[in-house]
């Protein structure tokens, strides 16, 4: 039973023809429809013993939804945890809605990765919204673009109002852009690291490396019945391994576990819930608790795992000064690190991988479908510089 808003005849010389509910009936595919100024009338002849509403707090966001009031109803019951269950486990068609943005919003990354140029400051944001637009039919993203280039890839979520995606790409920076195309209120959620110039030094290469060793080992233990945090400790243990291998690290991984230097290097939770929205809700329902160590903390769920899910695995290293000054001053913590390494990566930026899976009885299904080896992603981009067909300036402004 939908009920609708019963809007006044001139709403129609603003807004366009108002619809009888007969339309919006045929539309929506549900049984009845009233204008809300009926609620009580309805319901009322209807007689329900139990009337239930939407109240709760996100534990994701913090976001409190406001609970439906109606004048004349006495409301005797609530069913937030019963609709942020119907969220969490997607159904065929939802998932064929995920899949259908995960490969618009890829093919739009690549575009992007064609595009990328030095010395500009061309606006490689506005090259994926056109192609989800044009292309795929997505008039919103999920959440503001990250465009992050050199020293800015190491922000988290910049490219907000206070940081835009401003910076012209140099030689040597590495490339960070975090970005998700919505069609249907459906969101996705993915990120590409790669150089500017196309090609990685050994420093980016290692770096990247680890990163991409960490998702998909990741990938490989997912499966139902797996804890998300076991996850999160599983990339934490791969990075710290790899730091150590670069010269960054020294000592014992388990000791550097103990001292969470993980969260130095990488201070956000392993992955989200994904679906209506980018950082969908039922993480952490009644019975689930967040962990409060570093970075554990961060998790945006600590849920087992289950078929149907969908989530993004997107584990990153960061070179964070904040965070870095602040471990060097932990004896706890500096111990472990090789200050004269560390400092050849300052102002490097960072690195984060990040893909859309579902949880499929066997393991998961990969829904987001880029470049991600680095022979495979210089290749790609050596191939779009010789390609006529790359987006650029110079077409724009031949077809203007």
């Amino acid at each position: 039973m939908l009920f609708i808003p019963k809007h006044p005849d001139f709403y129609a010389v603003w807004m366009g023809k108002i619809h009888p509910p007969e339309h919006f009936r045929g539309k929506y595919s549900v049984h009845e429809v009233h204008y809300k100024c009926e609620v009580a009338r309805i319901l009322g002849a209807k007689a329900p013993s139990v009337l239930l509403t939407l109240r709760g707090v996100n534990t994701d966001s913090g976001s409190v939804c406001r609970e439906a009031s109606f004048e004349g109803i006495k409301q005797n019951g609530v069913c937030h945890a019963l609709l942020y269950y119907s969220r969490v486990f997607k159904t065929d068609m939802e998932l064929e809605v995920l899949r259908y943005t995960n490969r618009v919003s890829s093919e739009a990354h690549k575009e992007v990765m064609k595009a990328a140029k030095l010395d500009e400051r061309i606006e490689l944001e506005s090259i994926f919204l056109h192609y989800c637009y044009a292309q795929g039919g997505m008039r919103h993203t999920s959440y503001t673009c990250i465009c992050g280039s050199g020293e800015n890839s190491s922000v988290l979520h910049y490219g907000h109002e206070g940081a835009p995606n401003d910076k012209t790409l140099s030689d040597g920076d590495m490339c960070l852009f975090d970005m998700g195309g919505e069609y249907y209120c459906y969101s996705s959620d993915i990120t590409c690291s790669f150089p500017a110039n196309g090609k990685f030094t050994a420093d980016q290469r290692a770096i990247y490396d680890a990163v991409l060793k960490s998702s998909r080992a990741v990938m490989g233990a997912v499966k139902p019945g797996v804890a998300w945090p076991d996850m999160h400790r599983l990339t934490d243990r791969i990075h710290l391994e790899e730091l150590a291998k670069i010269g960054i690290l020294k000592g014992s991984v388990d000791d550097m576990i103990k001292a969470h230097l993980g969260a130095v290097f990488m201070p956000h939770g392993l992955g989200h819930f994904l679906g209506i929205d980018v950082h969908d809700v039922g993480g952490y329902p009644e019975g689930v608790d967040r962990i409060d160590l570093p970075g554990l903390k961060s998790l945006r769920t600590a849920r087992t795992l289950q078929e149907r899910m969908v989530l993004t695995i997107e584990p990153g290293i960061y070179f964070i000064d904040f965070l870095l000054d602040q471990a060097l001053a932990d004896p706890a913590q500096s111990c472990f690190i090789n200050s004269d390494v560390l400092q050849r990566f300052r102002g490097f930026g960072g690195v984060r991988i990040e893909d859309d899976i579902a949880v499929t009885a066997g393991g998961m299904e990969l829904l987001t479908c880029v470049p991600r080896g680095v022979e495979e992603i210089e290749s790609f981009m050596a191939e779009a510089k010789g390609s006529t067909k790359s987006f650029d300036k110079t077409m724009l402004s031949q077809q203007l």
